[in-house]
């Protein structure tokens, strides 16, 4: 007995969730264009409206879907303790080449930054709650005060996002690798770990 109409639609949705993932994760919101996520999950444009209301929907599901991977992916590489060390294995995984040059495994987040603003409300309030879920991971495993560890976060993040975004911008240059270098350092002392 094969699945219900009911889970063919979930499986199908899925599927189309998956194509927009990738896509968000590889080319930012204006290369996940209906068309092409249908044409990732092997399914025609006109079937797109039976799964999602729109364009603004899918992507912020996809944008949910995604960040709340990396979620996982940001604890999987928080060390122990608090600080420097904890955040030195997620900080080298983060801003390294292969994350650099393969962004279709990897955040989506500098993929999709300069075009959020622009975006429906669906998808800024997915990126809203998804970067107050990091905030809230990375935090944990930053010392002080409860607003230092949020001011820390932030700074760690836009660090994070923002050094990746420039170091795949001048990616195949000596200049890349140097961002990448810097922006490690520098949070590693800025977090107090010393030098």
């Amino acid at each position: 007995m094969g699945p219900t109409r009911t889970e063919q639609k979930e499986r199908t949705r899925e599927e189309i969730l998956a194509s927009a993932v990738r896509r968000l994760r590889a080319y930012g919101i204006g290369g996940a264009s209906v068309a092409e996520v249908m044409k990732g999950a092997g399914l025609t444009v006109g079937g797109f409206y039976a799964h999602f209301d729109s364009k603004d929907a899918l992507v912020g599901a996809g944008l949910r879907s995604c960040m709340t991977q990396m979620r996982d992916v940001m604890r999987a590489h928080l060390g122990p303790g608090k600080g420097a060390e904890a955040l030195a294995p997620l900080l080298r995984k983060y801003l390294s080449p292969g994350h650099r040059d393969h962004p279709e495994v990897g955040c989506p987040v500098p993929a999709v930054l300069s075009e959020t603003p622009h975006a429906g409300e669906p998808v800024r309030e997915a990126f809203k709650d998804e970067m107050e879920a990091h905030l809230q991971v990375l935090g944990e495993h930053l010392e002080g005060p409860p607003s230092r560890r949020r001011h820390a976060a932030l700074a760690t993040l836009a660090l994070m996002y923002g050094g990746l975004s420039l170091a795949r911008a001048l990616r195949g240059t000596p200049l890349s690798e140097e961002v990448l270098a810097a922006c490690r350092e520098y949070a590693r002392t800025a977090l107090g770990g010393g030098r």
